[in-house]
Protein backbone atom coordinates (compact mmCIF):
# COMPACT_ATOMS: atom_id res chain seq x y z
CA UNK A 1 0.00 0.00 0.00
CA UNK A 2 2.72 2.17 0.97
CA UNK A 3 4.45 1.90 -2.56
CA UNK A 4 1.58 2.14 -4.15
CA UNK A 5 1.11 5.48 -2.70
CA UNK A 6 4.82 6.48 -2.99
CA UNK A 7 4.44 5.79 -6.81
CA UNK A 8 1.22 7.66 -7.07
CA UNK A 9 2.91 10.82 -5.39
CA UNK A 10 5.82 10.43 -7.23
CA UNK A 11 3.91 10.38 -10.57
CA UNK A 12 1.69 13.44 -9.86
CA UNK A 13 5.03 15.45 -8.87
CA UNK A 14 6.64 13.89 -12.53
CA UNK A 15 3.15 15.69 -13.97
CA UNK A 16 3.23 19.00 -12.19
CA UNK A 17 6.70 19.50 -13.22
CA UNK A 18 5.82 18.52 -16.96
CA UNK A 19 3.14 21.04 -16.66
CA UNK A 20 4.81 23.98 -15.48
CA UNK A 21 7.37 23.20 -17.87
CA UNK A 22 4.79 23.59 -20.44
CA UNK A 23 2.82 26.38 -19.34
CA UNK A 24 5.85 28.49 -19.49
CA UNK A 25 6.39 28.24 -22.53
CA UNK A 26 9.05 30.09 -24.33
CA UNK A 27 9.43 32.13 -21.50
CA UNK A 28 11.88 30.04 -19.42
CA UNK A 29 13.59 29.51 -23.26
CA UNK A 30 16.85 31.08 -23.53
CA UNK A 31 16.98 33.36 -26.12
CA UNK A 32 18.95 32.96 -29.12
CA UNK A 33 21.60 35.41 -29.14
CA UNK A 34 24.09 34.81 -31.77
CA UNK A 35 23.57 35.30 -35.21
CA UNK A 36 24.70 32.91 -38.48
CA UNK A 37 25.13 33.90 -42.13
CA UNK A 38 26.18 31.96 -44.29
CA UNK A 39 26.87 32.38 -48.09
CA UNK A 40 27.94 34.72 -51.46
CA UNK A 41 31.74 35.25 -51.13
CA UNK A 42 30.69 39.01 -52.41
CA UNK A 43 28.51 39.83 -49.79
CA UNK A 44 30.43 37.64 -46.88
CA UNK A 45 33.16 40.00 -46.06
CA UNK A 46 30.62 43.16 -46.52
CA UNK A 47 28.85 41.19 -43.19
CA UNK A 48 31.81 40.45 -41.49
CA UNK A 49 33.37 44.35 -41.60
CA UNK A 50 29.68 44.97 -40.75
CA UNK A 51 29.52 42.43 -37.94
CA UNK A 52 32.97 43.58 -36.73
CA UNK A 53 31.90 47.52 -36.42
CA UNK A 54 28.86 46.68 -34.96
CA UNK A 55 30.19 44.31 -32.21
CA UNK A 56 32.77 46.74 -31.62
CA UNK A 57 30.37 49.82 -30.86
CA UNK A 58 27.96 48.11 -29.05
CA UNK A 59 29.87 44.79 -27.59
CA UNK A 60 26.45 43.49 -25.57
CA UNK A 61 22.69 43.64 -26.79
CA UNK A 62 21.55 45.26 -24.35
CA UNK A 63 23.98 48.58 -25.26
CA UNK A 64 22.23 48.46 -28.32
CA UNK A 65 18.84 48.66 -26.82
CA UNK A 66 18.25 48.25 -23.22
CA UNK A 67 15.37 45.63 -23.90
CA UNK A 68 17.68 43.12 -25.53
CA UNK A 69 19.70 40.36 -23.35
CA UNK A 70 22.50 41.22 -21.68
CA UNK A 71 24.92 39.13 -23.74
CA UNK A 72 27.69 39.22 -25.76
CA UNK A 73 26.92 40.21 -29.61
CA UNK A 74 28.55 37.64 -31.72
CA UNK A 75 27.66 36.99 -35.67
CA UNK A 76 29.49 34.42 -36.96
CA UNK A 77 29.67 34.73 -40.75
CA UNK A 78 31.04 32.12 -43.83
CA UNK A 79 31.52 32.13 -47.18
CA UNK A 80 30.67 29.39 -49.75
CA UNK A 81 28.55 30.94 -52.57
CA UNK A 82 24.81 31.59 -52.91
CA UNK A 83 23.70 28.56 -54.42
CA UNK A 84 25.14 27.17 -50.72
CA UNK A 85 23.79 30.11 -48.63
CA UNK A 86 20.17 29.10 -49.65
CA UNK A 87 20.89 25.67 -48.83
CA UNK A 88 22.42 26.10 -45.02
CA UNK A 89 19.11 28.73 -44.71
CA UNK A 90 16.75 25.52 -45.84
CA UNK A 91 19.05 22.89 -43.50
CA UNK A 92 18.96 25.12 -40.76
CA UNK A 93 22.65 25.60 -40.66
CA UNK A 94 22.24 29.15 -40.71
CA UNK A 95 20.23 32.29 -39.54
CA UNK A 96 20.73 33.82 -42.80
CA UNK A 97 21.34 32.65 -46.62
CA UNK A 98 23.78 35.26 -48.17
CA UNK A 99 22.86 35.40 -52.18
CA UNK A 100 24.22 37.80 -54.73
CA UNK A 101 21.95 37.47 -57.28
CA UNK A 102 17.68 37.23 -57.40
CA UNK A 103 16.24 34.39 -55.26
CA UNK A 104 14.89 31.71 -58.24
CA UNK A 105 10.74 31.21 -57.42
CA UNK A 106 11.75 27.28 -56.54
CA UNK A 107 14.28 28.18 -54.15
CA UNK A 108 11.63 31.17 -52.22
CA UNK A 109 9.08 27.80 -52.65
CA UNK A 110 10.89 25.45 -50.16
CA UNK A 111 11.53 28.33 -47.88
CA UNK A 112 8.97 28.77 -44.78
CA UNK A 113 7.59 32.70 -44.65
CA UNK A 114 10.51 33.48 -47.23
CA UNK A 115 11.96 37.39 -45.88
CA UNK A 116 14.53 39.31 -48.48
CA UNK A 117 16.18 42.12 -46.91
CA UNK A 118 18.69 44.18 -49.95
CA UNK A 119 21.42 45.47 -48.79
CA UNK A 120 23.26 46.56 -51.85
CA UNK A 121 24.19 46.68 -55.37
CA UNK A 122 26.65 45.02 -57.50
CA UNK A 123 27.59 44.62 -60.91
CA UNK A 124 30.36 41.93 -62.65
CA UNK A 125 32.45 44.29 -64.72
CA UNK A 126 34.65 42.96 -67.65
CA UNK A 127 38.39 42.91 -66.04
CA UNK A 128 41.90 42.56 -67.72
CA UNK A 129 45.19 43.03 -66.26
CA UNK A 130 46.40 46.74 -66.51
CA UNK A 131 49.57 45.72 -68.61
CA UNK A 132 47.50 43.60 -71.35
CA UNK A 133 48.02 45.59 -74.66
CA UNK A 134 43.71 45.62 -74.73
CA UNK A 135 43.71 48.07 -72.32
CA UNK A 136 45.84 50.25 -74.46
CA UNK A 137 44.08 50.34 -77.48
CA UNK A 138 40.05 49.98 -76.42
CA UNK A 139 38.31 50.44 -73.17
CA UNK A 140 34.91 48.66 -75.00
CA UNK A 141 33.60 44.65 -75.63
CA UNK A 142 30.37 44.49 -77.09
CA UNK A 143 28.45 41.55 -75.32
CA UNK A 144 28.64 39.34 -78.48
CA UNK A 145 32.80 39.87 -77.95
CA UNK A 146 32.66 39.21 -74.43
CA UNK A 147 30.56 36.02 -75.28
CA UNK A 148 32.77 34.73 -77.67
CA UNK A 149 35.80 35.22 -75.44
CA UNK A 150 34.10 33.61 -72.62
CA UNK A 151 32.89 30.63 -74.46
CA UNK A 152 36.47 30.09 -76.30
CA UNK A 153 35.54 30.76 -79.70
CA UNK A 154 38.29 33.54 -79.51
CA UNK A 155 41.49 31.80 -78.04
CA UNK A 156 44.08 34.36 -78.55
CA UNK A 157 43.63 38.36 -78.16
CA UNK A 158 44.80 39.13 -81.96
CA UNK A 159 41.23 37.57 -82.57
CA UNK A 160 39.63 40.10 -80.49
CA UNK A 161 41.64 42.91 -82.28
CA UNK A 162 43.88 42.17 -84.99
CA UNK A 163 46.57 45.01 -83.77
CA UNK A 164 46.53 43.13 -80.28
CA UNK A 165 49.38 40.03 -80.10
CA UNK A 166 48.69 36.57 -80.74
CA UNK A 167 48.50 35.50 -77.14
CA UNK A 168 46.47 33.02 -75.99
CA UNK A 169 43.20 34.38 -73.68
CA UNK A 170 43.10 33.01 -70.31
CA UNK A 171 39.63 32.91 -69.04
CA UNK A 172 38.73 32.95 -65.49
CA UNK A 173 35.16 33.09 -63.88
CA UNK A 174 33.77 32.04 -60.26
CA UNK A 175 32.98 28.54 -59.67
CA UNK A 176 30.15 27.68 -62.00
CA UNK A 177 27.41 26.76 -59.52
CA UNK A 178 27.60 30.32 -57.71
CA UNK A 179 25.47 33.15 -58.17
CA UNK A 180 28.29 35.21 -59.77
CA UNK A 181 28.00 32.64 -62.42
CA UNK A 182 24.83 32.89 -62.93
CA UNK A 183 24.36 36.38 -63.25
CA UNK A 184 26.81 36.37 -66.03
CA UNK A 185 25.50 33.07 -67.60
CA UNK A 186 21.97 35.09 -67.75
CA UNK A 187 23.29 38.60 -69.01
CA UNK A 188 26.03 37.80 -71.40
CA UNK A 189 26.14 33.99 -72.24
CA UNK A 190 22.23 32.89 -72.47
CA UNK A 191 22.70 29.49 -73.66
CA UNK A 192 26.10 29.34 -74.48
CA UNK A 193 28.41 27.74 -72.47
CA UNK A 194 31.90 29.02 -70.71
CA UNK A 195 34.78 27.11 -72.23
CA UNK A 196 35.66 24.20 -70.32
CA UNK A 197 39.35 25.61 -70.10
CA UNK A 198 38.22 28.79 -67.92
CA UNK A 199 40.03 28.65 -64.68
CA UNK A 200 37.26 28.19 -61.80
CA UNK A 201 38.38 30.97 -58.55
CA UNK A 202 36.85 29.86 -55.65
CA UNK A 203 36.31 33.33 -54.19
CA UNK A 204 35.72 36.53 -56.26
CA UNK A 205 38.78 37.76 -54.50
CA UNK A 206 40.86 34.83 -55.73
CA UNK A 207 39.35 35.75 -59.11
CA UNK A 208 40.72 39.38 -59.66
CA UNK A 209 44.03 37.92 -57.94
CA UNK A 210 44.21 35.49 -61.17
CA UNK A 211 43.76 38.57 -63.45
CA UNK A 212 46.54 40.34 -61.36
CA UNK A 213 49.08 38.15 -62.01
CA UNK A 214 48.74 36.85 -65.23
CA UNK A 215 48.51 39.98 -68.01
CA UNK A 216 46.55 37.93 -70.73
CA UNK A 217 43.71 36.72 -68.28
CA UNK A 218 40.12 38.30 -68.27
CA UNK A 219 37.83 37.53 -66.14
CA UNK A 220 34.19 39.25 -64.45
CA UNK A 221 35.22 41.09 -61.63
CA UNK A 222 32.76 42.52 -58.68
CA UNK A 223 32.38 46.23 -59.24
CA UNK A 224 33.15 46.09 -55.42
CA UNK A 225 36.30 44.52 -55.25
CA UNK A 226 37.03 45.78 -58.75
CA UNK A 227 36.83 49.09 -56.66
CA UNK A 228 38.76 47.87 -53.88
CA UNK A 229 41.82 46.88 -56.22
CA UNK A 230 41.60 50.28 -58.67
CA UNK A 231 44.69 50.72 -60.58
CA UNK A 232 45.20 46.70 -60.37
CA UNK A 233 42.68 45.81 -62.97
CA UNK A 234 41.41 47.42 -66.21
CA UNK A 235 37.78 47.23 -66.23
CA UNK A 236 36.14 47.31 -69.93
CA UNK A 237 32.87 48.94 -71.35
CA UNK A 238 30.01 47.20 -72.17
CA UNK A 239 28.05 47.87 -75.21
CA UNK A 240 29.86 51.52 -74.58
CA UNK A 241 28.54 51.42 -71.01
CA UNK A 242 30.90 51.90 -68.25
CA UNK A 243 29.63 50.29 -65.21
CA UNK A 244 29.55 53.24 -62.41
CA UNK A 245 26.90 53.95 -59.46
CA UNK A 246 24.52 55.46 -61.74
CA UNK A 247 24.65 53.45 -64.63
CA UNK A 248 24.38 50.20 -61.99
CA UNK A 249 21.32 51.62 -60.43
CA UNK A 250 19.51 52.93 -63.73
CA UNK A 251 19.95 49.76 -65.47
CA UNK A 252 21.70 50.89 -68.26
CA UNK A 253 24.94 48.82 -67.06
CA UNK A 254 23.91 45.77 -67.59
CA UNK A 255 25.41 42.94 -65.75
CA UNK A 256 23.96 43.96 -62.52
CA UNK A 257 22.62 41.73 -59.37
CA UNK A 258 21.67 42.84 -55.63
CA UNK A 259 23.55 41.58 -52.24
CA UNK A 260 20.39 39.86 -50.29
CA UNK A 261 20.11 38.20 -47.09
CA UNK A 262 17.63 35.84 -46.97
CA UNK A 263 15.73 34.76 -43.89
CA UNK A 264 12.79 32.65 -42.53
CA UNK A 265 10.33 33.73 -40.63
CA UNK A 266 10.57 37.15 -38.76
CA UNK A 267 13.22 38.26 -37.09
CA UNK A 268 14.20 37.96 -33.39
CA UNK A 269 14.54 40.69 -31.71
CA UNK A 270 18.32 40.79 -31.65
CA UNK A 271 18.45 39.69 -35.80
CA UNK A 272 16.36 43.13 -35.95
CA UNK A 273 18.52 45.40 -34.21
CA UNK A 274 22.00 43.93 -36.91
CA UNK A 275 19.28 44.42 -39.51
CA UNK A 276 18.54 48.10 -38.98
CA UNK A 277 22.68 48.65 -38.34
CA UNK A 278 23.13 47.09 -41.97
CA UNK A 279 20.93 49.44 -43.80
CA UNK A 280 21.02 52.53 -41.27
CA UNK A 281 23.12 55.31 -42.66
CA UNK A 282 26.19 53.87 -40.87
CA UNK A 283 26.04 50.33 -42.17
CA UNK A 284 24.85 51.81 -45.82
CA UNK A 285 28.54 53.97 -45.43
CA UNK A 286 30.32 51.05 -44.82
CA UNK A 287 28.92 49.17 -48.16
CA UNK A 288 29.67 52.01 -50.10
CA UNK A 289 33.62 52.40 -48.57
CA UNK A 290 34.18 48.70 -49.45
CA UNK A 291 32.92 49.65 -53.11
CA UNK A 292 29.70 48.49 -53.63
CA UNK A 293 26.61 50.43 -54.23
CA UNK A 294 23.99 51.36 -51.31
CA UNK A 295 20.29 50.72 -51.62
CA UNK A 296 19.12 54.36 -50.49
Amino acid sequence: MFTRRFLAVLALGASLVFTAACGNGGNTAKEKTDITFFGSSTLAPVVTKAGTAFTEQYGKWNKVNSSLPDADIVINVTSGGSGAGIKALLDGTADFGLVAREVKSSEKEKIKNYQEYKVGIDALTIAVNPNNPIAKIKDNLTSDQIKKIFSGEYKTWNEVDPSLPATEIVVVTRDLGGGAHEVFQEKIMGDTKVTDKAIQAPSMGALVAKIIENENAVGYASYGVAKQNEGKIFALKVDGVAATPETIVDGSYKIQRPLLIVGSGELTKVQKAFMDYLRSDAGQKLIEAMGFIPVK
